[in-house]
């Protein structure tokens, strides 16, 4: 185990980033321009009473490879504007193929009062597991905020070793990791050596992973089951196995209707259909057709979990 000044229990992960985190997506308007209002309302959603208690924004459901640093800093300006007050925390995606680009990416969004950052491990170089390690230190170097390291290989072409995710959790700042690797033996490993407070970032896997260690979730389908997540999470803690069970069946099919297509795409489809904020997806990501939104709102409607009613403005 490390020896680190910091307690890596449930309780404190949740107080440093959350429990139940949605990766938000990104509001656009009618024109394809950032929906500062939009963004704003649909924070306040995801985070009403029995949601989310975290948000990550400008992650990959944020398309944030298509959206500007200065959009990416209006984002976490907003969001932290919606929720400020609320215990909330704000999640700032600050990803990059590049170093000194995500260095600067996270000093501008502690600037903007993000709680913690999230880092995803660099991608399309593939560089070694060393290089990889260089690039976490020099990010989580450059603020005070504390880091969640991100590992899902399929996207950046790189996994991060065990060893790697050891050496990391030597920083002080270095604290959490989203798991979308898919790997319950390495992640066991790494749990097992280290103190990294453990996010699952595959929704299917979701209670799996807390069956291994993980305290909490970095969800998509949290923009519309929020609330049974939490649910989720509460009865496995409780140690109401069977009830936790039941519940991840319950929402086998929200998973795959929400990743059949681009989870961001499925996600603004199912917005769209509440009267949220959503817009359209920015190329090269492209909207749903009227068949895959059709087919995506009569799983969600035949699960119990989507109404075709307007909500109410928030």
């Amino acid at each position: 185990m490390t020896t680190l000044d910091r307690d890596a229990t449930p309780a404190s992960a949740a107080g440093t980033f959350g429990s139940v985190i949605t990766a938000m997506v990104t509001p656009f308007d009618h024109r394809g321009e950032l929906d500062q209002s939009g963004v704003s309302t649909l924070a306040r959603w995801l985070t009403r009473p029995g949601w989310n208690d975290g948000i990550v924004v400008n992650g990959t459901t944020g398309e944030s490879l298509t959206t500007s640093d200065e959009e990416k800093l209006s984002v976490v300006q907003s969001v932290k504007e919606a929720v400020g007050g609320s215990g909330t925390k704000v999640i700032a995606g600050v990803g990059a193929g590049d170093t000194r680009h995500s260095i600067a990416m996270a000093v501008a969004a502690a600037s903007q009062g993000a709680d913690a950052l999230l880092v995803v491990a660099p991608y399309y170089s593939r560089p070694s597991q060393r290089g990889i390690l260089e690039h976490f230190l020099a990010i989580a170097d450059s603020t005070p905020l504390p880091v969640m390291l991100y590992d899902i290989p399929k996207r950046t072409g790189v996994a991060i070793e065990p060893d790697t995710f050891a050496a990391a959790a030597e920083h002080p700042r270095i604290q959490a990791v989203k798991d979308a690797k898919g790997d319950l033996e390495g992640s066991s490993w790494v749990m097992k050596r280290t103190d990294l407070a453990y996010y699952s970032g595959d929704d299917a896997l979701n209670l799996p992973l807390l069956s291994i260690g993980a305290v909490g979730f970095v969800s998509v389908v949290g923009h519309v089951v929020g609330h049974r997540l939490r649910d989720l999470l509460d009865c496995h803690g409780k140690g109401h196995v069977a009830e936790a069970l039941m519940i991840h069946r319950e929402l086998l099919p929200v998973y795959r209707s929400v990743f059949r297509a681009p989870a961001a795409a499925s996600v603004k489809a199912a917005l769209a259909v509440q009267n949220l904020p959503g817009g359209s997806v920015r190329l090269p990501l492209v909207d749903l057709t009227e068949e895959e939104a059709t087919i995506l709102l009569q799983d969600l409607e035949s699960s119990g979990f989507l109404s075709s009613q307007p909500v109410a403005a928030v």
